[in-house]
């Protein structure tokens, strides 16, 4: 934990004294702004590690107001920073034109700040909306594993919902009420139902524990599981309705089965089974779903499943992030190819991280129809 806050205060701190410098440079601010401004940075920094202190001492109160402020400026700055290097880039085009042709292009910097500002603004305003448009991805996928009688089996998939603080009873609510729209025969949670505590869950339990698909509710943890703390993680998980896949296969039906692993975060118990154990052990003849977390393909697990389930990277959640991410884990959101006749499919995720934002990633709910292989 120490090597992340580090990190964290390291990059996100740099960042914000990085553009306060700049700010006060561009627009020649005197005192006591440059105090002001600094004094507000400080706070803002600090925001999400303000916001688990004041959650531990029981104060929800001051715990929301913090985290909306602090992740509401957090999804605005990293807009700020992304505009102001990418007007930087256009800036040093104007300069290298400038000093071909000789003559003067280069843009006043008070003017390349304030563009960047109302381009943060507009964006952030934009994403606020996105995050609250939940999108119906519709996959139709064919098996020859399927009989020819069975028909239609619908699943639909959510990830990445972080219920908490941030994201509570109202984004629940989007979440699910699409869930019921589409009537699902097997619902599937790919990790991080939970965010990073477990404070702001009163009742959400209760209201995905209402939900009853015929072919039952099955979970993996994710990542944000493991911050919030595994035990009740694991507990508000089950009274939600969800059977924990953790390291274990179930036979849903004659023809389906459901398979599901931790997250990396979470270190593998002694005498545990390996991914590419448990599937081995599975029937060949079977439908397998493979439910993890990260969207990482282990190499010797290819051609034992025949779809995988992941989240995780909320196509990068706010625009440019997403660039970022996919150097991280070079995978296509959606559907895609696994190998050795193995299928892959990306959530872009069903709630929020942090900032309530969403910017050119727009939440997901995912509906895969099996249908059996034309005959």
């Amino acid at each position: 934990m120490l090597p992340f806050l580090l990190f964290y205060l390291t990059i996100y701190g740099g960042a914000h004294a990085y553009l306060l410098s700049r700010t006060v440079r561009g627009f020649h601010l005197a005192a006591p702004c440059p105090a002001i401004f600094l004094v507000v940075s400080v706070f803002m920094v600090l925001a999400p590690i303000l916001v688990r202190v004041l959650e531990r001492s029981g104060m929800d109160g001051p715990a929301r107001f913090v985290a909306h402020l602090g992740y509401l400026w957090m999804g605005f700055f990293f807009l700020f920073l992304s505009a102001s290097l990418a007007l930087d880039l256009v800036r040093g085009v104007l300069a290298a034109a400038g000093w071909l042709w000789q003559r003067d292009l280069m843009l006043p910097e008070a003017r390349l700040l304030t563009l960047s500002i109302c381009l943060a603004l507009a964006a952030s305003l934009y994403g606020f909306f996105e995050a609250r448009s939940i999108r119906v991805e519709r996959v139709t996928l064919h098996s020859a594993k399927l009989p020819k009688d069975v028909g239609r089996v619908r699943i639909v998939q959510i990830s990445d919902v972080h219920l908490g603080i941030m994201f509570g009873k109202e984004g629940l609510r989007r979440v699910l009420d699409k869930v019921a729209e589409l009537g699902p025969d097997l619902l599937l949670c790919t990790g991080d139902l939970v965010d990073g505590q477990m404070d702001g869950l009163g009742g959400r339990d209760e209201e995905l524990s209402a939900l009853h698909p015929p072919l039952g509710k099955f979970a993996v943890l994710g990542n944000h599981e493991v911050f919030a703390g595994v035990a009740p993680s694991v507990s508000f998980t089950r009274r939600s309705g969800f059977r924990l896949l953790r390291g274990e296969a179930v036979a849903v039906a004659d023809f389906l089965t459901v398979a599901g692993v931790d997250d990396p975060a979470l270190p593998r118990g002694a005498g545990e089974a390996t991914e590419q154990a448990l599937l081995a052990s599975l029937p060949r003849d079977r439908f397998t779903i493979l439910l993890k977390h990260r969207p990482t393909v282990e190499q010797q697990s290819r051609g034992l499943f025949d779809l995988q389930l992941s989240g995780h990277v909320h196509k990068g959640q706010i625009f440019p992030f997403n660039l970022i991410t996919h150097l991280v884990y070079p995978v296509k959101m959606g559907l895609s190819g696994g190998g050795a006749g193995s299928l892959l499919y990306v959530s872009r995720g069903s709630g929020t991280w942090g900032p309530p934002l969403r910017v050119l990633a727009p939440p997901e709910v995912t509906v895969i129809d099996l249908l059996p292989a034309p005959r």
